[in-house]
């Protein structure tokens, strides 16, 4: 067990603390004063302020920490009888994609990880989703895990339902090697660990949390948890979602930090955001994993949903409430308002004072406003 557990306990959980705080802090003691971390709790507030520039709340959080550090060591005790191990950020231990991908403002201090850490080593891909995925979707889950283990790459999970928790059973079916990623604590997964017993023993499965190992499953920290899948993998697929979510957030923001980010294209009909993403810059993929290119297949896709609606509008004049509802789509009746409007080939016409949507006349001629 880490000598310095029951500090770095502290030290990770500082209440209402940015990450890019503490590993400044981290930084400065361990780097350039070249000192440990129960060597930096030992100062005084003096040397806290004068040294490392804290101010009055900064120095009163770290000196309430201080006054926990004897119940952490019990709880790094507990830790270490059950088998699990802390990495901080220092270690070499620690995971260098994390690191390199979430740098020093994101990065988590403290890792508590059960398992073979040596997966840290290993190439890395993210499968991420809707909890209420379609089957394609959780079929083209099952392809990328069942190519990953082919190409002895980890898959790195957020045990949710849908997609992550379907990437996790394909990685285990198809032999390879996976990270679950806890919205929780260590301590509090105890089921998981009988249903992962095997696994864990045998170096297929590392469970990881960066939360307080007592800490209950939030919403909150479920959230939280997203950016450090992302973190954790080398490449990112996205099998289906939505323009809300833990999704759709991680990919922009993926996307926001140039990451590479791998979208299936899915079908004119289906009721998800995919395309949305791929007009934001996200790589196109087919179902099994190949890229488009957007030349081609991606435009065909697109061009097959403007099919839809000139069908849907040639059979009269609708309103975009009305279209969407026809299109069985999850556009809003504000976003489909919106795609018309760009149209060459759709005009609008007023009925009783509410804008409707018709296929233009081919002749060109003006439509008198309906009543």
């Amino acid at each position: 067990m880490l000598k310095d557990a029951a500090y770095w306990i502290s030290l990770a959980h500082l209440p209402r603390w940015r990450t890019a705080r503490i590993n400044e802090l981290i930084i400065k003691f361990h780097h350039e004063l070249k000192i440990s971390v129960e060597e930096f709790f030992s100062k005084g507030s003096n040397i806290w302020q004068t040294e490392y520039g804290l101010n009055e709340k900064e120095i009163s959080d770290l000196n309430n920490t201080k006054a926990d550090v004897p119940n952490n060591s019990f709880l790094a005790e507990t830790l270490g009888n059950q088998g699990f191990e802390l990495i901080p950020i220092i270690s070499e231990d620690y995971s260098q994609t994390l690191k390199s991908n979430l740098k020093i403002n994101y990065s988590p201090p403290l890792l508590y990880i059960k398992g073979d850490k040596q997966i840290f080593t290993e190439k890395s891909i993210a499968v991420v989703g809707s909890r209420n995925a379609s089957a394609k979707s959780l079929q083209f889950t099952d392809n990328i895990a069942k190519l990953a283990s082919k190409e002895f790459k980890v898959i790195v999970s957020g045990f949710a339902k849908g997609v992550d928790k379907q990437a996790l059973d394909s990685s285990i079916k198809h032999i390879g090697r996976s990270i679950i990623v806890l919205p929780q604590g260590v301590l509090t997964f105890g089921k998981g660990y009988q249903e992962y017993y095997r696994q864990i023993v045998n170096g297929e499965v590392l469970v990881l949390s960066t939360f307080h190992p007592k800490a209950p499953w939030m919403v909150e920290l479920a959230m939280a948890r997203n950016p450090i899948i992302y973190g954790l993998a080398d490449e990112i697929y996205v099998a289906e979602s939505d323009e809300k979510g833990g999704t759709w957030s991680g990919v922009k923001d993926g996307l926001r930090k140039e990451r590479k980010i791998y979208v299936r294209m899915a079908d004119a009909d289906e009721k998800n955001a995919n395309v949305k993403l791929i007009e934001m810059g996200a790589m196109p993929v087919d179902f099994d994993g190949k890229v488009i290119e957007e030349s081609g297949a991606v435009k065909e896709k697109l061009e097959s949903f403007d099919d839809i609606l000139r069908k849907i509008i040639a059979e009269g004049i609708y309103s975009a409430k009305e279209i969407s509802a026809r299109m069985n789509s999850d556009w809003s009746p504000r976003k489909v308002s919106d795609y018309l409007k760009k149209l060459d080939w759709v005009e609008m016409v007023k009925v009783k004072q509410t804008t409707k949507y018709k296929l233009k006349p081919s002749d060109g001629s003006e439509q008198t406003e309906l009543f």
